[in-house]
């Protein structure tokens, strides 16, 4: 009878045994205890608001504890390298935007491959920039922007934040797509453009709304178009900048990137917490005013538009021969 009884609790356990260890396969991967957000940029900016209010969110849904930490320089490139070489268990994640892709292909020593230093997670909101004049200038509309620079190649001058930045892709985009020439004017940041813009130094920027919004109002800039291939239901108002030049679409984003080689499991953990976060009303509040959406991705797909992105703009960086400053 003992032999009998100790053959059957094995064979008993030999049955359960994998029944188990599929349980243990299809459980939640736990997450670290702690848990940091990088954000590359300088406290106050719109990244790092949108990290504070996903951190506590996150925490709340994870039951651990999550901060942020800013690590600002060049061009995003400091932060990004520090969670390139953070361990790829979760832990530390770097929140960017689309600065990611356009210092991936204008900075000439980055120290990461962006491509397999790390794997986007989730993009947090997605939206377009405006395209404004200065309300010096006579023109009232996109196509009068593309005639007026056909009249005169070279006379309309655009301001940037810096050589290499979004702004200044996004511009030399829609100089070879609307067939026009413009004269770039590079500044060390976006408020010192839109300044010279209102007064009426330079003709023309891209930017985005909240950046743009204080002149908008206050009348000395009119915004034009929208950057986005399709019109924004946020700036209904505005045509997409493809209505005169056709194929032109240049959408900025906000995406929560893991260190390369983090788990599948892990990632897709963090991708289904982070979805339902982006479209919280505390997150969708941030977005809101910048015509931002959260974009609701699976990790494979995020992947891919990462990679479209740097395909985009490397192929303009290269042709303009840009480098950032």
């Amino acid at each position: 009878m003992p032999r009998f009884i100790a053959r059957r609790a094995l064979l008993i356990a030999s049955a359960i045994l994998p029944m188990l260890a599929l349980a243990q396969t299809d459980a939640e991967p736990k997450l670290p205890a702690m848990m940091k957000i990088v954000v590359p940029f300088g406290a106050g900016a719109s990244n790092d608001a949108i990290a504070r209010a996903v951190a506590p969110l996150l925490a709340r849904r994870l039951g651990n504890t999550v901060i942020v930490e800013n690590k600002p320089g060049a061009a995003g490139v400091i932060g990004s390298d520090y969670v390139a070489k953070s361990p790829a268990d979760g832990s530390v994640l770097l929140l960017s935007s689309s600065t990611f892709v356009t210092a991936a292909v204008t900075q000439p020593r980055l120290p990461y491959d962006p491509l397999t230093a790390f794997v986007p997670v989730s993009m947090v909101g997605n939206g377009p920039m405006l395209l404004a004049v200065s309300a010096a200038t006579p023109i009232k509309s996109a196509a009068e922007l593309v005639a007026a620079a056909k009249a005169k190649p070279g006379s309309l001058t655009y301001g940037t934040s810096g050589t290499g930045s979004i702004a200044h892709l996004a511009s030399e985009m829609l100089s070879d797509a609307a067939g026009i020439r413009m004269t770039h004017v590079p500044y060390k940041g976006a408020a010192n453009a839109l300044m010279d813009m209102a007064g009426g130094q330079i003709d023309m920027m891209i930017s985005n709304y909240t950046s743009l919004v204080a002149q908008i109002k206050s009348g000395k800039v009119r915004a034009l178009a929208v950057t986005s291939a399709q019109a924004s239901p946020a700036f209904a108002d505005l045509p997409p900048l493809s209505s005169v030049a056709p194929g032109f679409a240049a959408d900025i984003w906000v995406t929560v990137f893991a260190p390369g080689n983090t788990p599948a499991p892990v990632v897709a953990r963090l991708n289904r917490e982070l979805n339902q976060i982006a479209a919280s009303p505390e997150v969708k509040a941030l977005l809101e005013p910048d015509g931002a959406t959260p974009m609701a991705l699976s990790p494979a797909d995020l992947a891919r538009r990462v990679r479209d992105d740097l395909a985009i703009w490397k192929k303009i960086a290269v042709e303009k021969k840009i480098l950032a400053d």
